[in-house]
């Protein structure tokens, strides 16, 4: 087994992120894409194409997500051609009076289920809240299995279902539960702030936690329960803190992004971490310093719960100007890696206005998943 780096160590230097440049850019002339397009998912279609999912704002701040084919050329994605609409905010639950939309999906293939799993963020009348919809034709159609509904735990003292979350995720494969049977798991990022509906109420942490900062949770649903009937998934619950803020590249919060892979040491994490200061007038006001970079880590197979390892400075900084300039500044938001020959691609929005891709790549051998 490869050596796993310490907290300790500087940078993991087998682990390295290259960017390989823009392949999707918003088209201004196009209303329903004048503000960015950004935070892609991905999944291989039945036809052996790879899809992008990407997250696209209209005018007025009004999201959905779009459906493209990923052109690739000597192995290498360069480009899209648009395919139109998977998903709109049709639903009451996805659209307020202020604001609205479906938010930056992420996408994982779950083999014993035959199925494309897309977690996405609802912005509804109470704020972002996670959803998840279902594909069997790899993509083309999806089906809402609805909002998620953590399960109380009264250890914990707070009902998660009241708190908005973003950034989730789920394993591609079973994993050890908290009692250590099969369960699906996913990995989300719940918020203690309650200024997207209720800006005088004062939020409550749950019970034994101090830090507020946004943090990586894991929550579990019993194999057995998705095999009866897949609306299960909408139904976590063994919810724990995986990972908070450590390093200074990451001080402010960190968030999953695309589905762990699987590796040698354990479960692959690709994550972000926010650095600066935030603007503390509301949910809404624009935030202009703050700092978006991409890290990652290693969780434990047998209770991914665990983290092994993580990048103690970042694999990806903003430095270009299509990552340094748009509708946020600063920002490489990762939300896809896909396999495409031997070779690993991290997809990633750029400065909340394009997307990017980076070849991740390990020294003395190929990232294996």
């Amino acid at each position: 087994m490869t050596r796993l780096a310490t907290a300790d160590d500087l940078l993991d230097p087998s682990l390295t992120m290259s960017r390989l440049g823009v392949i999707m850019t918003a088209r201004p002339d196009e209303p329903g894409e004048a503000e960015g397009v950004l935070n892609p998912a991905t999944a291989w279609g039945s036809d052996g194409e790879l899809r992008l999912f990407p997250r696209l704002v209209g005018r007025g701040n009004y999201s959905r997500i779009g459906r493209a084919r990923v052109v690739i050329a000597d192995g290498v994605p360069i480009g899209v051609e648009r395919e139109g609409l998977a998903l709109e905010p049709d639903r009451a639950w996805e659209r307020g009076v202020r604001f609205g939309g479906v938010e930056d999906p992420r996408i994982t293939w779950i083999p014993s289920l035959q199925r494309h799993v897309m977690t996405y963020v609802a912005l509804g009348p109470f704020g972002p809240r996670p959803a998840i919809a279902v594909s069997a034709d790899a993509g083309l159609s999806w089906e809402r299995l609805g909002p998620i509904q953590f399960g109380y735990e009264d250890r914990l003292g707070v009902d998660l279902n009241l708190y908005p979350n973003k950034d989730v995720v789920f394993f591609p494969d079973t994993v050890p539960g908290p009692d250590g049977t099969e369960h699906y798991a996913l990995l989300h990022r719940p918020m203690w702030d309650f200024s997207f509906a209720l800006p005088a109420e004062r939020p409550t942490l749950p019970m034994g936690e101090t830090d507020a900062r946004p943090s990586i949770w894991i929550s579990y649903i019993p194999a057995e329960r998705v095999r009866r009937s897949l609306g299960a998934l909408v139904r976590p619950e063994g919810h724990r803190v995986v990972a908070r803020p450590v390093y200074d590249w990451e001080q402010l919060k960190i968030g999953a992004g695309p589905a762990p892979i699987r590796v040698d040491e354990g479960w692959l994490l690709i994550h972000h971490g926010v650095r600066g200061t935030i603007d503390e007038r509301g949910a809404f006001t624009p935030q202009t310093d703050v700092t978006y970079s991409a890290g990652a880590m290693i969780l434990d197979a047998e209770d991914p719960s665990r983290v092994l390892w993580r990048t103690a400075a970042p694999l990806l900084n903003p430095e270009t100007a299509d990552e340094t300039m748009g509708i946020v500044a600063n920002v490489v938001f990762p939300t896809a890696i896909e396999r495409i020959g031997d070779q690993f691609f991290v997809f990633y929005g750029m400065a909340d206005s394009r997307i990017g891709v980076a070849r991740l790549d390990r020294a003395g051998g190929d990232v294996t998943g």
